[in-house]
């Protein structure tokens, strides 16, 4: 049995990670300052005796016994982490560097939710992990971008200094059961627009581009991910793209909505392509979605629909 700690623990990703965890029967302990998580998220797990969760602040010290450290604690949509950017930044900066001298001081393994975020407004499309990005360092979504490359020199030289085994997953854009209505993002803007047949917001002229990942995937590649040799930086997501406009469209398609598109001013630094390649991650850890866009959406349309609009 593992002994396994995931920070950020009442997270959407995260919860989904405990859940494969508890399954293959590791004990998990989680820890969570619940500033964007969700108490639900984690209800179902307070009763197993495999599960333990502590209420903590990564940016302060903590100490566990653990052989594995997943760190996913971090503010993750633009309307949450732009709150306070300064916060933000330190979750970034002092969280993995918390993570990280745990795992020296245990010999745990680590792997470190970064972002495709990282690759900023991209130059190239599709992103593989030998770029080094276009990011704006002063700009209002800078606290998270240059935070989590931030995050991935300190892990690149923790390993270097120390042999630690820390490894980097760049996180695509990812769905499913358990987001928040009040994510942000475009999915579940979207979702909630059309169930309720409000004008669904596109935002810039709907050129641009996103791909999209069903988290059981996403689960799958990190759990790979942690138990190979390999420690990146590695991509992982679906290369499976569409424009805004083709996205908005398809949740009116299936969710049956008289909603209409409304255009609006593009933000600050918004990227305009964001697709992955995982040709690595196919080599390195055997990585492959297998959840189509359609299955993967309908299980997220159907989750938003009995929690959110029919509550």
């Amino acid at each position: 049995m593992n002994r396994i700690l995931i920070t950020g623990a009442a997270g959407f990703i995260a919860s989904h990670l405990i859940k494969r965890l508890l399954d293959e029967g590791n004990f998990v302990i989680g820890i969570d300052n619940f500033y964007t998580g969700s108490r639900v998220n984690i209800n179902a797990f307070l009763g197993n005796k495999n599960f333990d969760f502590v209420e903590h602040d990564v940016i302060e010290p903590y100490y566990f016994e653990v052989n594995q450290i997943y760190n996913l604690a971090c503010p993750a949509s633009p309307p949450h982490y732009q709150k306070d950017p300064i916060f933000t930044f330190k979750t970034c900066v002092f969280g993995v560097i918390n993570a990280l001298e745990l795992a020296k001081i245990t010999g745990a393994k680590l792997l470190q939710a970064s972002t495709s975020e990282i690759y900023g407004n991209a130059n190239i499309c599709p992103q593989d992990e030998k770029y080094f990005g276009n990011v704006n360092p002063i700009g209002i979504r800078s606290c998270y971008d240059e935070g989590k490359r931030a995050s991935e020199t300190l892990v690149s030289d923790y390993n270097r200094l120390f042999g630690i085994n820390a490894k980097i997953a760049r996180i695509f854009n990812t769905y499913g059961e358990n987001m928040d209505i009040n994510d942000g993002r475009v999915v579940s803007n979207f979702i909630v627009q059309a169930l309720e047949n409000k004008d669904i917001t596109v935002y810039g002229d709907g050129s641009q581009s996103r791909s999209f990942c069903y988290v059981e995937d996403l689960i799958e590649g990190l759990i790979l991910f942690m138990n190979s040799d390999f420690t990146g930086p590695l991509n992982l997501g679906n290369p499976c793209e569409f424009t805004i406009n083709e996205f908005a469209n398809y949740i009116i398609k299936l969710t049956s909505s008289k909603s209409k598109c409304i255009y609006m001013p593009l933000p600050q630094d918004d990227p305009y392509k964001r697709k992955p390649d995982i040709s690595l991650a196919k080599e390195k850890i055997g990585f492959s979605p297998k959840y189509s866009i359609e299955y993967g959406l309908m299980k997220t349309i159907k989750y938003f629909r009995e929690r959110y609009i029919c509550s």
